[in-house]
């Protein structure tokens, strides 16, 4: 069956999706701040309380963060082996998660991840309607609640989340005259190995591998699907990206898997000199993010 679904701001750093698709992301996304904690646990008690008062039952429930893996920490700093370690075997992060879904977290977590699956999986198709619909308005509520904001929808908090980060990163990283100098030396590198290279600036430089085969697989479910145009509609830099994912085996990944980590492998290559110096600064900017929004 085929999925769409939109990426959040850490985008390519981390891969989470906002409608609930996500990926090991190969840089090790930052561990969520303690102040983003808090507002978190917050929200879904808010969350909570607004349920109850329109009738439903929610349970506050905030997704355990996994602990980050030594080889997390490593690639996220930047660190040469552990980056190439990962590339080898997953490339980018975009088709391996065909052929590995338990490390991608693409199969069913199952019910007893979060105990409000197992509320929801008793109603009527009539009662999950009115319970999704009530869900929605109080999840709006509560971050407006906790976070001071004036949003109308989820798509208004995930866009504004989105923008967030987008216009943070683009200020913070892209303005950084050390790492300028790196992209632009890595983008150089690049086009001599003969990949195509748009954008030279940091942020750019950081998201285009992924981005590329992001495009590719997005392709490949647009061709599988008759509803929506085969060619993806230019990308908006304020505007939460869409992806397509496509059906697939796991012997028909690889192909596509198998060209994805030559080019991971050639971008680490062009960008080991950049790398160590964007990704602790690239945290950075996102953990102020994430706080901001309690994510």
């Amino acid at each position: 069956m085929l999925t769409r679904f939109t990426v959040t701001a850490t985008a390519l750093l981390a891969l989470a999706a906002l409608s609930g698709c996500g990926g090991a992301d190969e840089s090790a996304a930052p561990p969520t701040s303690p102040t983003a904690q808090d507002k978190e646990v917050q929200i879904e008690a808010a969350k909570a309380d607004c349920m109850k008062q329109k009738g439903f039952k929610y349970v506050a429930y905030v997704t355990p963060h996994k602990p980050a893996t030594e080889d997390d920490k490593s690639r996220a700093s930047g660190n040469y082996q552990a980056m190439r370690k990962y590339r080898e075997k997953y490339g980018f992060g975009v088709f391996a998660e065909y052929i590995y879904p338990d490390t991608f977290g693409t199969r069913d977590a199952g019910p007893d991840s979060n105990p409000n699956g197992k509320i929801q999986s008793s109603l009527s198709k009539a009662q999950m309607q009115a319970y999704r619909k009530a869900m929605d308005a109080c999840q709006v509520s509560a971050a407006n609640k906790v976070l001071g904001l004036k949003l109308k929808s989820t798509d208004d908090f995930n866009r504004a989340q989105f923008r967030a980060s987008v216009r943070a990163r683009k200020t913070t990283l892209n303005t950084d005259p050390e790492l300028v100098e790196l992209a632009t030396a890595m983008a150089t590198c690049l086009k001599g190995k003969g990949y195509a290279v748009g954008d030279t600036a940091p942020v750019a430089m950081s998201d285009q591998g992924q981005k590329t085969w992001l495009a590719k697989q997005d392709k490949l479910g647009r061709e599988q699907m008759d509803d929506v145009p085969d060619v993806a509609p230019p990308a908006k830099d304020d505007e939460v990206p869409m992806y397509y994912m496509p059906t697939l085996t796991s012997d028909e990944a690889k192909p596509y898997l198998a060209k994805e980590i030559k080019a991971a492998l050639d971008d680490l290559e062009c960008g080991k000199d950049f790398y160590p110096a964007y990704l602790p600064k690239e945290i950075s900017v996102q953990r102020q993010v994430s706080a901001q929004f309690g994510m």
